[in-house]
């Protein structure tokens, strides 16, 4: 390559320094002009000492410093393997080095001795492509040996992300308290609480004399407020090795009245005592069923991924259900009920149809103890409610059951005062608000029905603020919100001073939608909006409000116009976290105890 200039031609040969290498090669397999040999074990390289001077530090500082090798003729290098230091000169001699799974760590070592700092990241490079998480727990181990942070990262990237494979490896079972515990603490640890905290009883089994003095700072990194109630009811509250120790049965009590008990008090997220999910977890927004184009029954599913701004179609429900209810718990999506439509015959239904997000697969969940549409759910901690509706004889039910995902069973609980139809339905400080809805006669009902969830007692209170009908209600920090209904409006209702307060108005009269809340922001869904010359037309609206703006901005369109359906958020593993399970299923533990129906 040339470079002209006002004074000259400056001119430069790319080739010139490779071709010095190889020269200085060709004199070096020869013998000529080299000046030092040196030696590992019985093999012996002579070498030209200004050529390693200037590839090495190490070799800097024994030919240009003090070091007595200076002036020797043979310099003696231990610890190093022969094929090793062979490997090492013809790299200095050419830049290239032949990497292979049997070289590889004495390379390494030798790499790392004489200071060739690119061949050792070579060499931890090649050891980084061949990670599984059947070896990464070796290979930090090797990372600790050599001080190489970039296998130790990677390595434990692996360890994390494949944990329920890391789990059933050998090599889990030797690590060091220390380690485990760096491990079951890591927010990005990629695995269901369940499986974080079999793993925790197999390393603490297999040295169960040396170990037991660690259980309870162990289990105190298992997050067992994320683990489903029933694996927590039979698997863990009753372990006899746990409840042995009283520190570890005082954790495990706490746990149980915190999550799993209705009388417990309830942390709210981000408050006091709150313990985060890991990273691998994410909410998701989900529809379920519904009215779609044409005003046609659909089965379909729907997600959205809010990073590419799209709906994925997820598996069907298995039979078309009219205005059944569907709420979210423990990672699951239960639809109770509602009218299932079959050649043109509309039967009320107590089946229960369990979604689950991981296994995309539906199962028959226990049914209901009376068939109902039209009707409410909700969740709290390990319950499930289903309130009022429409029953076989066509009547409006003034009854309420409840679901425990602990023993798996439906119970009936104190009816309502007064039975309505389409309220706004929500849970707040141990108590379930029924907002207005609709009489048999289709009129408004003004009323505000509370029904304590520890007490099971109801009591209701009329105000004129609510003229609800098919309309959903949310929790968005401290206020119930109801959203819409046959209005515009949102009202924001506060339990400890029973009173109202107005958020921004929707942009359309909106009912029949769906609602819920996804990262702090309410996100509303469908339905069917009155114009302004009072005709009803089916919505394909997705919005999004900012309760900390008081603004709402359009989120784009549904796939298809949508209405009464289901719209709710669900935690779940990320889809990442969720693939490295080795189709591991989670659900297993459930059917065991809750034989399919």
């Amino acid at each position: 390559m040339d470079m002209r200039s006002t004074d000259g031609l400056l001119f430069k040969d790319q080739n010139f320094s490779s071709d010095l290498l190889k020269q200085l090669n060709s004199l070096r397999q020869k013998e000529l002009l080299t000046d030092v040999t040196v030696c590992a074990g019985a093999t012996e390289l002579p070498c030209h000492r200004n050529v390693l001077a200037c590839s090495s530090p190490y070799f800097r500082a024994m030919f240009c410093g003090s070091f007595r090798e200076r002036g020797e003729a043979k310099v003696h290098l231990h610890g190093l393997e022969p094929a090793s230091l062979d490997q090492i000169v013809l790299y200095v001699y050419t830049g290239e080095a032949h990497i292979t799974a049997h070289n590889v760590l004495a390379l390494m070592e030798a790499a790392s001795l004489l200071q060739y700092l690119k061949l050792f990241e070579a060499c931890s490079g090649y050891l980084q492509a061949q990670l599984s998480p059947s070896n990464c727990l070796g290979m930090l181990r090797l990372s600790e040996t050599f001080s190489c942070d970039s296998l130790r990262q990677k390595a434990r990237e692996m360890a994390l992300t494949h944990f329920p494979q890391v789990a059933t490896s050998a090599d889990l079972k030797e690590l060091r308290m220390a380690e485990l515990r760096d491990y079951l603490g890591d927010d990005a640890l990629c695995a269901e609480e369940e499986k974080v905290f079999e793993a925790f009883m197999a390393w603490l089994q297999h040295d169960l004399l040396g170990r037991r003095q660690h259980m309870q700072e162990l289990l105190g990194q298992v997050r067992l407020q994320y683990i489903h109630p029933a694996f927590f009811h039979h698997f863990i509250a009753n372990q006899a090795l746990l409840q042995a120790s009283p520190s570890c049965r005082a954790i495990l009590e706490a746990a149980r009245r915190q999550v799993f008990s209705l009388h417990g008090p309830c942390t709210l997220r981000g408050g006091p005592g709150h313990v985060p999910p890991r990273h691998a977890y994410q909410e998701c927004l989900i529809l379920v069923g519904g009215r779609k184009d044409s005003q046609q029954t659909t089965r379909d599913v729907l997600r959205f991924d809010p990073h590419m701004g799209q709906w994925q179609g997820l598996a069907k429900l298995p039979v078309r259900l009219y205005k059944a209810s569907a709420v979210g718990l423990h990672r699951s999506i239960y639809v109770l009920g509602g009218l299932e439509v079959n050649a043109g015959t509309r039967v009320p239904s107590r089946i229960v149809h369990v979604f689950s997000l991981k296994l995309n697969q539906w199962s028959l969940g226990q049914p209901m103890l009376a068939a109902r549409y039209s009707h409410r759910g909700t969740a709290h901690k390990n319950f499930i409610f289903a309130i009022g509706g429409i029953g076989e004889g066509q009547e409006v039910l003034d009854s309420m059951e409840r679901y425990d995902s602990m023993s798996n069973v439906w119970e009936r609980m104190a009816s309502m005062p007064v039975g309505v139809l389409h309220p706004a339905v929500a849970v707040k400080d141990q108590r379930l608000y029924l907002f207005g809805g609709e009489d048999v006669m289709q009129n408004p009902v003004r009323l505000i029905q509370v029904y304590h969830l520890s007490r099971n007692t109801w009591f209701k209170m009329e105000t004129r603020m609510i003229k609800n009908v098919c309309a959903p209600a949310v929790v968005l920090g401290e206020r119930i919100v109801i959203v819409g209904g046959y209005t515009r409006r949102m009202l924001a209702y506060d339990p400890q001073s029973n009173k109202f307060a107005k958020y921004a108005d929707m942009k359309d009269r909106r009912m029949h939608h769906g609602a819920t809340v996804l990262r702090n922001k309410l996100y509303v869904t469908g339905g069917r909006r009155l114009t302004t010359d009072c005709r009803i037309e089916d919505s394909a609206a997705f919005e999004c409000y900012d309760p900390e703006t008081d603004t709402w901005t359009s989120q784009g369109q549904l796939p298809h116009t949508l209405f009464d359906h289901a719209c709710l958020t669900l935690w779940s593993l990320s889809l990442s976290a969720a693939c490295s399970e080795e189709n591991e299923d989670p659900g297993s533990f459930t059917r065991d105890i809750y034989p399919k129906r």
